[in-house]
């Protein structure tokens, strides 16, 4: 369980906690979301990243994308590294942005593994666990393609591989990063050497259960020596469904249970953990009470929670944090509709992936935004008095806030009086 600090009649989402060595003034964490937006020879986070994290600073923490940590890692397109000093600067500035604005951010570290692709490698075949097709998607520069049977990993590129995690964390503690997550979850490398169906090794990092989790142990134990354990999250999907390679059943969620117990004296700052699906056969309240009935440290809850479904997790008990990821794309000041009870904007689910502002980082917050005037307050932008931010320019405002009132001249019936928001809020 994390150090947790309860403030009475506070929703259990708006509550400080404790992570490990992360504190946290909200339970509201940003969930780490591919965008596709490095669209640059380099891979390099650029100041679009700055900007577009900078806007959601004001998450209890945010995690940074899925940052590949060699060229080797690589399994889809425009998705930034961490692997060169090109990249560890552009990340720099990220960080230094987010900080300047509150913020914490924790970075990310990926590797696609077999769920790749020839075109990403220079027509060589990634490589896995075992010479076994996963059966995932890559999306490459020539757009989406199956995997191919990649070649099977040697022990000494697993070594090799293992001290790529352990630099790309030297990267992110130079480039003023708070701590680490190590992607281990859907269908990349960690998960494919937990999974029997796709490590089918001999050696250490293979045939049972123990050996087939010694290769995210040892990715743990590089990456501590950089930061310490309280400071690195890790990031698992045991309900996970795709394909015939993963399949949640009785047998894979019993190979869970038994790496929680032994990540439960970790210290670790967290473990950030997928419930099931929607419309699936468990419940999201039973899972993650099978969870904490095998790891007692702090959890970050992550996949479709409302505002609703949130707080009722944490009331529970079952889960110290919850994790949003589309619900922050078009709501960049998630916390304070949250906070406010505003309403969600929705995203544009056709510029999620495209390069560029668009989709990005053009999302209005509600303070000064036609949202304010108009669903907060029901006045026309010429009233919306909000001291320290521009006025939505005048006329007549988008389609959908228009409401019946508005005139011609560009303004509701009523005071300025009633339009300017109280210094309260």
């Amino acid at each position: 369980m994390s150090d947790l600090t309860s403030v009475p009649g506070t929703q259990p989402l708006l509550q400080p906690v404790q992570l490990g060595a992360l504190k946290l003034p909200n339970r509201v964490v940003m969930a780490p979301m591919t965008r596709s937006r490095a669209d640059n020879e380099e891979l390099a986070p650029t100041g679009l990243h700055a900007t577009y994290y900078t806007q959601r600073a004001g998450a209890g923490l945010i995690i940074s994308e899925g940052t590949w940590v060699s060229t080797d890692a690589i399994g889809f397109i425009n998705v930034p590294g961490i692997y060169t000093d090109a990249q560890t600067t552009g990340w720099t500035k990220v960080t230094e942005a987010v900080h300047s604005a509150g913020g914490r951010i924790v970075s990310q570290l990926g590797h696609a593994g077999a769920a790749s692709h020839p075109d990403h490698h220079g027509g060589r075949l990634p490589a896995g666990p075992s010479a076994i097709n996963p059966h995932e998607m890559s999306f490459t520069p020539d757009g989406p393609k199956d995997s191919l049977t990649p070649r099977a990993l040697s022990a000494a590129e697993i070594a090799t591989t293992i001290g790529t995690y352990r630099q790309a964390a030297t990267n992110a503690l130079r480039a003023g990063f708070d701590g680490l997550e190590i992607h281990a979850q859907v269908s990349h490398l960690v998960a494919q050497f937990l999974n029997p169906r796709l490590n089918q090794r001999t050696d250490a990092y293979g045939g049972s259960s123990e050996k087939r989790a010694q290769f995210l142990l040892d990715v743990v134990d590089a990456v501590s020596s950089v930061w310490g354990s309280d400071r690195i999250g890790i990031k698992l999907s045991p309900y996970w469904n795709s394909g015939t390679a993963f399949t949640a059943d009785a047998e894979a969620l019993a190979e869970y249970d038994q790496l929680l117990r032994r990540l439960d004296d970790s210290n670790l700052a967290y473990l950030h953990l997928l419930g099931p699906e929607p419309d699936t056969e468990t419940d999201t309240l039973t899972a993650f009470t099978r969870y904490r009935a095998h790891y007692r440290g702090a959890v970050i809850a992550n996949l479709g929670f409302t505002q609703a479904s949130g707080n009722e997790l944490l009331e529970r008990q079952l889960a110290d944090a919850v994790s949003f990821g589309a619900p922050f794309i078009a709501n960049p000041d998630l916390v304070d509709r949250f906070t406010h009870g505003h309403p969600l904007a929705a995203d544009n689910r056709d510029t999620r992936f495209a390069g560029g502002a668009e989709g990005y980082t053009d999302y209005a917050t509600m303070i000064g935004s036609y949202e304010e005037c108009f669903v907060r307050l029901g006045c026309g932008t010429h009233f919306c008095g909000v001291a320290g931010v521009p006025q939505p320019s005048a006329g007549a405002p988008p389609a959908q806030y228009q409401r019946q009132g508005w005139s011609d001249s560009g303004s509701m019936k009523g005071s300025r009086a009633a339009c300017v928001i109280p210094s309260a809020s």
